[in-house]
Order: structure tokens, then sequence, then C-alpha cells
């Protein structure tokens, strides 16, 4: 069953498991793909965390590092058994200290706690993935995780400003530290953000975090053509206004959320926006007035402000609840996460309705408009068999990611490479790029044993 020297538990005692309904339940991610690692480690705390990396490197056995497990490309599964180390149980806020302006957090705290905790003292930490009341920062920084605030406050990157690292020889790093500004050699904060738990394991994090806008405001506005909203984007911008958040809709999203979450959305909609402005109380007013006004005059037939926190909420759960309405259908959603350069939009959207005519797949968008963040999925059939037409929506992927890479954009924005996207990967960065990759993980983990199996690496 098991390839793990028989001196584990004597060696690790209580941190590992090796039941099989612990293994199983940290075999997978949201992705299809799953595998049973060998032994589960709970651990709370840097040493422990290392103590389970150095037994792990003495016995050349792979771990993998495992936060909230909702993931969308299989980047925690363990796709070569050995170690799942889970940070269930490293969960505490250390600090809030907004003398100094940062957080101090173990890796498995989930953001919305975060987020929270940081509210009830007047601050804020802006990083907010749709997922924040399940994925973790440890995660979060792995992917460089970003959603809908990215256009005006930047993605998780931004936020770190020191981690404790355990890299694969078991030796404890620390990088970075408290201040805002550090030019101390190179950016090895930077290189572990983003790195898919493939360098070292994030045990700890200090992160900015910025005061709290006094007021925000969500204004949400339906288009009898998705293209008009699309045009809107760039018209919002152009006219001097910079949102916290710009979100697009598409009218197949649309369809499923009238279905599966009521009348929110008027049945004439094609194409949806919801933006979030925040700031001072006379200006975001004034914002929500001139947006208003301006998405009207776009050709927006139905506007819907939201200015207490209520009713901002309740358009944000309506935009929440998107990807669990395209679920609904009973199609096999394929959740992808592509960046395009924000002028390509339009051309962008006409390319998959394009490919959504010519192969009878459906293609809905969704998501960060503002940043060319799109949320593509694809909406996999069945046929008569009930079987998943999966070898047409893969070749209908290729040409997307081949679209979307011509065209000067990223097959993933926050959601990573993984396991999914890796058969795109060396082509995506480039071949000197690949060799990068190659040459930093060998470097700091020559026995390839952290997270094996990802980014072909």
């Amino acid at each position: 069953m098991s390839n793990l020297p028989p001196d584990i538990q004597k060696a690790l005692g209580k941190l590992v498991y090796l039941d099989e309904p612990t293994r199983r339940a940290n075999s997978g991610d949201k992705w299809f793909a799953n595998a049973m690692p060998d032994a589960v480690a709970f651990p709370t705390s840097t040493e422990e965390v290392a103590r389970i990396v150095r037994f792990a490197s003495q016995h050349a056995i792979p771990v993998t590092a495992r936060g909230g497990g909702v993931g969308y490309v299989g980047g925690c599964v363990p796709v070569r058994g050995g170690i799942v180390i889970s940070t269930d149980r490293m969960n505490r806020i250390i600090e809030v200290n907004p003398q100094d302006g940062v957080a101090v957090v173990q890796p498995g705290v989930r953001t919305a706690e975060l987020q929270d905790a940081c509210s009830r003292l007047g601050w804020f930490y802006p990083p907010d993935p749709a997922s924040r009341k399940d994925s973790t920062i440890g995660g979060n920084i792995s992917t460089n995780a970003g959603g809908p605030r990215c256009l005006k406050y930047g993605v998780t990157r931004a936020y770190v400003l020191g981690l404790t690292v355990v890299l694969p020889d078991g030796r404890v790093l620390t990088c970075g530290g408290r201040t805002h500004k550090n030019k101390q050699g190179f950016d090895l904060v930077g290189l572990f953000c983003g790195s898919e738990g493939m360098l070292g394991m994030i045990t700890q994090a200090i992160l900015r975090i910025i005061p709290a806008p006094r007021a925000r405001a969500a204004l949400q506005a339906t288009f009898p053509e998705f293209p008009a909203a699309v045009k809107a984007v760039q018209a919002v911008l152009q006219a001097g206004h910079l949102p916290c958040a710009l979100e697009i809709a598409d009218a197949f999203t649309l369809q499923a959320a009238r279905r599966h979450l009521g009348d929110a959305i008027p049945a004439d909609a094609c194409g949806h926006l919801l933006l979030e402005v925040d700031g001072a109380d006379d200006a975001v007013a004034t914002e929500v007035r001139e947006l208003t006004q301006l998405l009207t005059d776009l050709g927006a037939t139905h506007t819907q402000a939201a200015l207490n926190e209520d009713d901002i909420e309740a358009l944000w759960q309506l935009r929440r609840g998107f990807s669990e309405s395209l679920k609904a259908t009973g199609l096999t959603k394929l959740n992808e996460d592509v960046v395009i350069p924000r002028s390509q939009l339009a051309d962008f959207v006409q390319y998959c309705a394009d490919l959504q005519r010519e192969n009878s797949i459906p293609i809905a968008c969704f998501g960060h408009a503002g940043d060319g963040n799109i949320h593509t999925n694809i909406m996999v059939p069945r046929n008569t068999q009930g079987e998943e037409l999966r070898s047409r929506a893969d070749a209908l992927l290729h040409l997307l990611f081949a679209w979307v890479l011509s065209h000067g954009g990223s097959i993933t924005g926050e959601h990573g490479i993984g396991l999914a996207k890796a058969t795109w990967f060396p082509s995506a960065i480039g071949s000197v790029a690949m060799e990068l990759h190659h040459v930093l993980k060998h470097a700091l983990d020559p026995q390839n044993i952290f997270n094996p199996g990802k980014m072909q690496l």
C-alpha cells in the first residue's frame, strides 16, 4: 500500500495520519484529478513542518502542501503519493498591527477571516478571491491569487512583505520583513509568490494592510447585448473612473443565473456589469451618480445602485453565484481563467462566440473585465449515452489558449498551472523561461520532492 519507510510513525508520531479516510479526503481539489497520498501530516508550527520535511528529504519522499483544497488546476493533487502536509491546523492570526500596517498569519488562515479581523480595527486586506471563505492565505500566495479588487488594489503579491518558508531540505528561510520597503538582495519573497508549492512550503506570512476606505458602493448595470457591456468597460476607464472592481457576465451566464438564483437579473439582459467604488463618502456618492449616467448613456437598460453594506453584499452574492449557476445547468464546467490585454476584450468575446457556434459547445464568459482576467467556462455536453464530449472540449481549449497567447495574453491569471495547464505551459512562457524554471527548481529542490509532476517540472 505505501512506499513510506516503516519508521515514519515512530519518527513523526501524531503529526502523520495513515488511515484511508484521511488520505482520501486530501487527495484532490476542485479539478477532476485525484491521487492518494501515502500519509497526511497536520503540523501546527514551522518547526513541525521542518521536522516533517527533513524526514521526507532524507528518504526522498514526495511532499505536497495543501491549503483549502479549492483550486481549479489540480495544484495540490499528490500525483506521486508521499506526504501531504495540510495547513488546517496552522490557522492562527498571530497579529494585526495597524501601527506597522501589517498582519502576521499562518498559512491556513482563511482569507475572509483575515479580512474580518482587519475590518474590526478599521483596516483592510484587499485581495479578494471569490473563494475567500474557503481559500487560505498560503494557497493565495502560492498561486498569487487576485479576485475582483485587483483592478484598483493589485494581486496578492502586492501585499506580501515577508515570508517564512521551509525549503525542500528542511532548512527554514526568512525573507522580507515588516517594513513596507525592502531592497536587500534579490526578491526572494516574490520568488515564492506564485510558485505553487514547488520551491518550498510557506509557514508564516507578513502581509501589508491598509486603512479601510470610509465608504463604498456597488452599481449593477445590464445591457441588451453583450458587446455593449464590453464597450462600457473601456468607456468607464476612459472617463477617468477607477473602480476597485469591474466585473462582466455574458448572456449564457445570466440565463443560468436566472434559472438558479431567481429573477434578480432582468429577463432581457444579455450583458451585465458590476462595479464597486470606494473612498470618501461624498466622493463615492458623486461617482455612483456619474457612473449611473454614463452607463445609461452607453445603452444600459437597467441600473441598480447599492449604498449600504447589506445591499452591496446582495449584489456580490449574485456575482458569486454565477459559478454555481453554471454548474446547475448539468453541463460539465471547465473553468479557465485566461487573461488578455484589455484592448482585446471585444475581439476575445467574439472569438468565443465563433468557437461556440462552430463547435456547438457553449462557452460562458464572466469575470474581472477591469484587468482582462476572464473566467472562460467551456460547458461540456454529454452524448446520448451520457458520456462527456471531452475530446471536442479539449480541442476547443487548445484553440482558445492559442488565440489568447497569440494576442499577448496569459493562460492563467490566478488559478495557476498545476496539472490542468501543464501541457500548454512550455509554449506559454517560451524555451528560455522554461529552462530557467528548471534551473531554479533544481537549485532549490534537487531531489524534485516538492509538489512533483506539476508545470512539467
